[in-house]
């Protein structure tokens, strides 16, 4: 952790989806802040001087509270984001526009579909039973997934292009779905789609509030030390 490393004072703030995350150097919470007035008045009481958003580009509702909550209490936000992935040659993607739309394009005869998207949105998926479904999760789930056909792999990535392919091959996938997340974490399960010739089910972002925002840690990083706030000392 760059932070840590620099011996800034920072605070890494989790939503608490992952049942145990990975052990980080600085100090960590965990759970929401009760909406943007609940924010601003914990930037306020802890005496937060600079914000970095560096959560999930499809997070959209925390990315919009963390922007109304810093303008409230004053404090100055930049975002690290990650760019979106673009097609490149051999990639048969289809784009929509959220899962919504992602379940209402999966109307049809019953495929084999891998969805790549965790373990939030399953549910929404059972508009469309028809379909033997691979799930990849990060933790056990407390109940097996209620969709009638499935498969449960738990693992934590970073995943292998390799890896992924055997995945795929192995449960006969048709069809992906995933979210445009970007970065290299994830991306793998992109290209060995793209390897076994599969298609590609892409939902796009969700708009988000215009803010500062950098897709290199170097540039946040630099905007942390060019950046003031109420004269104090920089807490992150």
């Amino acid at each position: 952790m760059r932070l840590a490393a620099r011996g800034d004072a920072a605070v890494l703030s989790y939503a608490g989806r992952v049942a145990m995350p990975k052990a980080q150097p600085l100090p960590v919470r965990v759970g929401g802040f009760g909406g943007v007035e609940g924010l601003a008045t914990y930037l306020r009481t802890q005496r937060v001087t600079h914000v970095v958003d560096a959560t999930h580009p499809f997070a959209a509702r925390m990315s919009g509270n963390a922007v109304a909550a810093c303008a409230a209490a004053g404090v100055p936000l930049a975002a690290l984001t990650r760019p979106p992935w673009q097609a490149e040659a051999g990639d048969r993607w289809t784009h929509v526009a959220d899962v919504a739309a992602a379940v209402a394009a999966l109307a049809g005869p019953a495929r084999r579909v891998m969805l790549a998207l965790g373990r939030m949105h399953v549910d929404a998926f059972l508009g469309q039973p028809q379909h033997h479904y691979l799930l990849r999760f990060v933790d056990t789930p407390a109940a097996a997934p209620a969709l009638p056909h499935h498969d449960l792999v738990v693992d934590r990535g970073p995943f292998t292009i390799e890896g992924d392919r055997r995945l795929m091959a192995a449960h006969r996938t048709d069809l992906v779905v995933c979210k445009n997340a970007g970065g290299s974490g994830a991306q793998a399960k992109l290209i060995a789609a793209r390897a076994l010739g599969l298609p590609v089910m892409l939902i796009d972002r969700p708009a988000l509030p215009t803010r500062t925002a950098y897709d290199r840690i170097d540039d946040v990083l630099n905007w942390l030390d060019h950046t003031t706030s109420r004269g104090a000392d920089r807490g992150v």
